[in-house]
């Protein structure tokens, strides 16, 4: 376990014996671009953990958005199991250990729940899934993630969902939050269109609701969210390398994991690029965890 404090103060097991429902692991490193430092998101778990502490005596109290307690009035049936031991640049391995954790804890009939790291934990985490598909994936994004390949890899940050349209298990995916410019070209959007990705634009759930992405999830699925931090609003959401204009509010971001959970079954959740560096006052650590809160109750509301 980690040194620092766990998230909430959850335990690293469950000393009645009880199988964990939900299990909250962290990454701090994925597959690193070559001449890139990953190092400032290595510290983002611990600092998620540490900002939800003032809220650890509380989980028994009401939350308003999850319209009671945490635990809907039931044992805790979380865990927080620690960091992987990743080290930058070690991609392969990294990965190995991303996938085989996911694996381990779905085998024990648990909701896995990573904390990275950089976008590029999410693929992993998503092959980690090959024996429990289909699943759908609903990525909250300022970016499509669409590149095949930046600086000769093709496991990095930029790549993440043209990585998981190749996984056989992986039905479909709705991607929601985009805006502004980045590293997608005209043959990432065709490419993203050609699978059949639904692409919902910040702008379109501004405009229309969440059910703009919503609707595009089939009844009864099985969801793995990908939230990456900067599809939230720099406003709510500092706490990013590429900070953009125009983001998903709070609430919209609690609207789409409610709505994935009444809609499908939320099968794995990550929170991916809070880059602590450019935090302020630590708001981003704090909308994270509130964040991971939100998915926490979703899932123990799903039975």
């Amino acid at each position: 376990m980690n040194a620092s404090p766990s998230f909430l103060g959850l335990p690293d097991r469950l000393d009645d014996g009880r199988a964990p429902h939900v299990v909250i692991f962290g990454a701090g490193h994925g597959t690193t671009y070559p001449g890139k430092d990953s190092s400032g998101y290595s510290g983002a778990a611990n600092a998620i953990r540490a900002a939800s502490q003032e809220d650890a005596g509380l989980v028994e109290h009401w939350d308003f958005d999850l319209g009671g307690p945490l635990f809907n009035g039931g044992p805790v049936c979380c865990i927080d199991s620690g960091d992987l031991p990743t080290a930058m640049h070690d991609n392969a391995g990294n990965r190995a250990l991303i996938e085989a954790k996911t694996r381990d804890i779905l085998a024990g009939r648990a909701v896995p729940i990573l904390l990275g790291g950089d976008d590029s934990v999410p693929i992993p985490f998503f092959a980690g899934f090959a024996d429990r598909g289909p699943v759908w994936i609903l990525q909250i994004d300022a970016h499509i993630d669409w590149r095949d390949e930046l600086h000769g890899e093709r496991y990095g940050y930029s790549n993440p969902m043209r990585r998981a349209s190749e996984m056989s298990h992986v039905a479909g995916m709705v991607q929601v939050g985009m805006r502004g410019v980045g590293s997608a070209r005209i043959s990432e959007i065709e490419a993203a269109r050609s699978y059949g990705s639904h692409l919902v634009t910040a702008r379109q759930v501004h405009a229309q609701g969440v059910e703009a992405a919503l609707r595009h999830i089939p009844q009864g699925a099985q969801v793995v969210i990908t939230l990456d931090c900067d599809g939230l609003d720099p406003s709510i959401m500092p706490g990013v390398a590429a900070r953009t204009p125009g983001g998903l509010s709070y609430t919209q971001v609690i609207d789409l994991i409610a709505g994935a959970g009444r809609r499908g079954r939320i099968a794995g959740f990550d929170l991916v690029e809070l880059y602590p560096p450019t935090d302020i006052d630590g708001i981003s650590a704090l909308t994270a965890a509130r964040l991971l809160v939100n998915a926490i109750g979703t899932i123990v509301r799903q039975g």
